[in-house]
């Protein structure tokens, strides 16, 4: 039903800064909560940021926090990721991931708790 495509990735300097976007479509009336993790070759897929539609609260992970700021459009159905002083250590595959609203109150940071996951955006940061 709902459906997320991610966008803005690139090559990158270390230091430089960079926003992603995520543009959802379908039948986004269920979603409720969007949030961007970032997996590495070899690694786990790790928690980056999570916004939600209602009051636009966020929390950041620790990849990005005093460095990262994740912010939505409404109208346009984007979610945004904007890190800057970024390193080698952020060259990962960039997901958007969403979740509808839910009775009991779940844990964001755990990847297998969202429903639906885009395709992906590469972030390489070079040296």
């Amino acid at each position: 039903q709902v459906q997320l495509v991610e966008s803005g990735g690139g090559l990158v300097q270390a230091g430089g800064s960079l926003r992603l976007s995520c543009v959802a479509s379908g039948g986004t009336s269920s979603l409720d909560r969007v949030a961007w993790f970032r997996q590495a070759p070899g690694k786990a897929r790790e928690f980056v940021a999570t916004i939600t539609w209602s009051g636009g609260g966020t929390l950041l992970g620790d990849p990005v926090k005093d460095r990262g700021t994740i912010s939505k459009d409404n109208i346009k159905r984007t979610v945004y990721l904007s890190m800057n002083s970024l390193t080698p250590e952020d060259t990962a595959v960039y997901y958007c991931t969403g979740a509808p609203r839910r009775p009991r109150s779940w844990d964001v940071r755990t990847p297998l708790n969202w429903e639906y996951w885009g395709q992906g955006t590469q972030v390489t940061v070079s040296s």
